[in-house]
């Protein structure tokens, strides 16, 4: 049994080293999957009871559909996704991919409602973060533990986690400027900032439909800040009004700036600047359930904002025979996805910007404004 089983992951693991390379330059999800697919065969046995599995989905999420019609569209694509989740599940074997609250939406469906990072590249005059020395980094490390990160929000069906991700990282800058953990208004952005690069067309800040960290970073500068969360309610839609009054700012930006593209840097600032804005590849993120995320093969194209939190020097991962260091990210899909809100991502030399987490990532410093 033990020879079987050594035999059966040499076998998995051929056509990842075979497609690798072709794997780093693939832009488009929908692309992605495909090659998914050509690396793991897409067998039949995961639709079994799949009627039972879907009574169950609708049980546990609170899912009801209008008509008849509506109710078997859903019912294919959630076939359509246990199908996906068992692909995630054997390229990603270290963590745990199944039915979770999206499973009755298509790709294209789970990108427009709950991704929104827009793909914009790195304008040449960003403000680049000075190369902190890595040497004496802490071996784990969690802005959690030490009071710097408020709970995890749900940015709803709305393409809104660009804003939280921005909204995050000042919590944890104005909690190291102030000592106060204050929850800010990833609303506000979404109604007021409509922040573009003006060497790109298409690239402006647009609530529900997407936006962009930095543009976000750069709005709320321009502003004065943000308030709070509790003065300034999240509604998950963008159809109103900008409703920002200055004077109740309850945390401001000093400056920001861009990490380079270097995992040490990246936990270097983590630690000195506190929480970080960061860009991923959520290709695996409709299906994970829990564990730490090592996938075989992901793309480095960016669709979704989250907030670097921490990071954790070992974790088991069964499937690579020792334990894995990783990133904790916090996400804005609410407590009930993932590990109660968070991600863990692969880190270390030999997941270097897996998924692209290495590629867009920021830092900001916050001002105390005394009213």
């Amino acid at each position: 049994m033990e020879s079987f089983t050594f035999f059966s992951l040499f076998l998995l693991l051929i056509p990842y080293l075979c497609f690798t390379e072709v794997a780093s330059i693939v832009d488009h999800d929908e692309s992605k999957d495909l090659l998914i697919r050509q690396v793991v065969p897409d067998g039949e046995d995961h639709l079994l009871n799949a009627e039972h599995h879907f009574s169950l989905f609708k049980s546990n999420y609170g899912k009801t559909y209008t008509t008849q019609e509506e109710h078997d569209y859903r019912f294919s694509v959630f076939k359509a996704n246990l199908g996906r989740a068992k692909r995630h599940q054997q390229l990603d074997p270290s963590a745990v991919h199944g039915v979770t609250k999206f499973s009755d939406l298509t790709p294209e469906e789970f990108r427009r409602n709950f991704l929104g990072l827009r793909r914009i590249k790195l304008p040449v005059d960003a403000n680049k973060a000075p190369i902190l020395p890595t040497d004496n980094l802490p071996t784990d490390f969690d802005w959690r533990q030490k009071g710097g990160v408020t709970n995890v929000k749900d940015q709803g069906f709305c393409g809104s986690c660009w804003s939280f991700s921005a909204a995050g990282a000042l919590e944890g800058a104005h909690f190291l400027a102030t000592g106060k953990l204050v929850s800010l208004s990833a609303q506000q952005l979404v109604d007021c900032d409509h922040e573009c690069d003006p060497d790109e067309d298409g690239t402006c800040d647009s609530g529900c439909n997407g936006g962009y960290m930095n543009s976000a970073l750069e709005y709320t500068l321009k502003a004065g800040g943000l308030e709070r969360e509790e003065d300034y309610p999240y509604t998950a839609t963008d159809r109103g009004p900008c409703k920002f009054h200055k004077n109740r700012v309850a945390a401001s930006v000093s400056n920001f700036s861009v990490v380079s593209v270097d995992e040490d840097q990246v936990a270097a600032n983590l630690v000195k600047n506190g929480p970080l804005a960061v860009g991923i590849n959520a290709v695996y993120m409709q299906t994970y359930i829990g564990g730490v995320s090592c996938p075989f093969i992901c793309g480095k194209n960016l669709d979704h904002g989250v907030l670097l939190v921490g990071y954790g020097s070992a974790a088991y991962a069964p499937i690579r025979f020792k334990e894995k260091p990783y990133w904790i990210i916090k996400n804005s899909w609410g407590e009930g996805w993932g590990e109660k809100g968070y991600y863990y991502l692969c880190r270390g030399p030999k997941a270097q910007n897996l998924c692209g987490v290495d590629s867009l990532v920021s830092t900001v410093v916050a001002v105390h404004k005394k009213k």
